[in-house]
């Protein structure tokens, strides 16, 4: 391989193997497509959104439950939108997974895949309590100052866990589009035949 089609390898995202050979780039490899999603196009990054969306919304029923005159219905909503939370960060732990495999060991982007992957497990950790606790007691409409203390925290541990997820996709490229790819999508098209 000429260094000519080594520096277009490394620009267009590709690693050179002994030999000359390229392949790419491994943190944007999917590894089981069906599950992860096809390249370029990750299915983790679509599923955090059950748990987010269903652990802001279980924070906001904690707090509009003080507001009400009948909160036992709020209360028992925002415990089943734990259970809900729970069970989308499963899925999109299992995904997550297929993704963490692609990334190449004593990265940059593996330290930060591991913290965000930690911090993760402990978030769905305290809300698999959270929930619990809330069963134990009945879900009778008080939720006082510990679980919402619990879900509070929680959440905010979750949006620093989800700033690492965007610096992942957003800054290390894992399981983006190569910069070949990128590239095509941002060129301008001249002529009668553009879009």
């Amino acid at each position: 391989m000429t260094s000519e089609q080594q520096a277009r390898a490394k620009q267009s995202g590709e690693a050179t193997r002994p030999g000359g050979a390229t392949r790419p780039a491994e943190a944007k490899r999917p590894v089981g497509a069906v599950v992860a999603g096809p390249h370029g196009h990750p299915f983790h990054p679509m599923l955090v959104t059950v748990p987010i969306g269903a652990w802001v919304a279980a924070l906001v029923f904690d707090i509009a439950l003080h507001l009400v005159d009948d909160p036992a219905f709020l209360a028992r909503g925002a415990m089943w939108l734990i259970a809900v939370g729970v069970l989308g960060a499963m899925a999109a732990a299992l995904v997550g997974f297929f993704d963490l495999l692609t990334i190449p060991r004593g990265t940059p982007a593996m330290r930060t895949a591991l913290v965000h992957m930690s911090l993760n497990l402990l978030v769905t950790c305290a809300y698999v309590a959270g929930f619990f606790w809330r069963h134990a007691d009945g879900a009778t409409g008080s939720v006082g100052a510990g679980k919402l203390a619990l879900s509070a925290v929680s959440l905010a541990v979750l949006g620093v866990s989800g700033y690492l997820g965007g610096k992942l996709a957003y800054r290390y490229g894992v399981r983006v589009a190569d910069e070949a790819i990128r590239a095509e999508g941002t060129r301008t098209r001249t002529g009668p035949d553009r879009t």
